[in-house]
């Protein structure tokens, strides 16, 4: 394997197959990235058997191909090799296969590599007909939901987000039993069999994380125990957590007794000025007070001191309400709200909170009061 590219194509590539690397795995050769030269282009691959990732790099994007071939190269050492060249052109050269010169201007590095033998085969296998979905839509599906999945691996689950497909109408859950986000989009084309599955949290937000902004489209190819994503020159597949995600939608109230319509960036602001006094041992516990057509945030702390804003709002009605929640769990809901006007509706201080985009009927997020008074 011999063969000359520009580094910033390389460079682009790797950071991508990076996100699939991991330092505590228990095979050796799963910290390296697979380097696979061939006639159409050089392949680059890693998998951490969570995630697999593919870049593909058209032989049109490399300088010069010498000698095709594979090896496995250390994956943070490439990468931080690769980084921190000075040239434009690197050359990379495997030797006896058993090392890798890696070399740029005045630059020269001799690394050890591993059997590309020894690297698994990734199975990145395609439908003919998969889910299609603009980048801009997959992103901000995953930007809304993500934050609500649970961080806690007992009930594995809900370190999910809930994917639920049914003809055009795609639908995203994530719920940590103490918020819920949902989020719908409606699909181009209709899904002949109904789709259930959860994917990690954790390994969509990485994906968003190397989807490049621009107009192109992403495939969603599923399984029944991974789901492959495709997307420009690059491959993603995960595997889908196994168990039964939560019917969640019985947990939203059909109606509710009173609803508040104020700004967005005000409501966001109150709040986050009257978090400064909680503490996170009492889960940043504020208090909200609506009375006529102004709404008192308050929150108090013995050890620390007390603090209290207040904001005009518009109700649908005469009703008050006295309710307590996380000023974080807010934060996080009022912060995927897009609208000038953020919309919250409530029954009573123990039901749970809805929070809406006045524009946006397609975006919803639910928060459990926590009882005080």
């Amino acid at each position: 394997m011999k063969f000359s590219i520009k580094k910033e194509v390389l460079l682009q590539s790797l950071n991508s197959v990076s996100k699939a690397l991991s330092s505590k795995n228990l095979i050796p050769v799963l910290s390296g990235i697979k380097f696979n030269l061939t006639n159409n282009g050089l392949f680059l691959s890693a998998s951490d058997n969570d995630i697999s990732i593919e870049s593909f790099i058209d032989k049109d994007h490399l300088d010069k191909i010498d000698n095709i071939g594979s090896t496995v190269i250390q994956g943070k050492y490439i990468l931080e090799i690769i980084r921190k060249l000075e040239g434009r052109v690197v050359n990379i050269e495997l030797l006896d296969g058993i090392k890798v010169l890696i070399s740029c201007g005045n630059s020269e590095f001799n690394l050890n590599c591993m059997d590309a033998a020894e690297f698994p085969n990734l199975n990145l296998e395609e439908k003919k007909e998969p889910i299609i979905l603009r980048k801009e839509e997959f992103k901000n599906l995953i930007s809304k939901t993500s934050f609500a999945v649970s961080s806690q691996e007992t009930r594995p689950i809900l370190t999910g987000i809930n994917f639920k497909i049914n003809e055009n109408k795609l639908e995203c859950i994530a719920t940590d039993s103490y918020r819920l986000a949902k989020k719908q989009v409606i699909l181009n084309n209709k899904v002949d069999e109904d789709i259930n599955i959860v994917i990690p949290g954790k390994n969509l937000i990485e994906l968003t994380k190397i989807i490049e902004d621009n107009d192109t489209n992403i495939e969603m190819h599923v399984f029944n125990n991974k789901v492959l994503f495709k997307f420009d020159n690059t491959l993603f597949q995960t595997r889908v957590l196994s168990g039964t995600f939560p019917d969640v939608n019985r947990l939203i109230p059909a109606s509710f007794e009173l609803s508040i319509k104020t700004n967005t960036n005000e409501l966001y602001n109150v709040i986050d000025r009257a978090s400064l006094l909680t503490s996170e041992k009492d889960k940043n516990i504020i208090k909200f007070e609506c009375e006529k057509s102004e709404v008192t945030v308050s929150s108090n702390s013995p050890e620390i001191g007390k603090v209290e804003e207040k904001i005009s709002v518009e109700k649908n009605n005469d009703k008050n309400i006295k309710i307590a929640f996380s000023s974080r769990f807010m934060m996080d809901a009022i912060k995927t709200v897009e609208s000038k006007n953020v919309i919250l509706n409530f029954n009573n201080d123990v039901q749970p909170i809805i929070v809406l985009d006045e524009k946006d009927d397609s975006l919803l997020q639910l928060i459990l009061p926590i009882k005080t008074y």
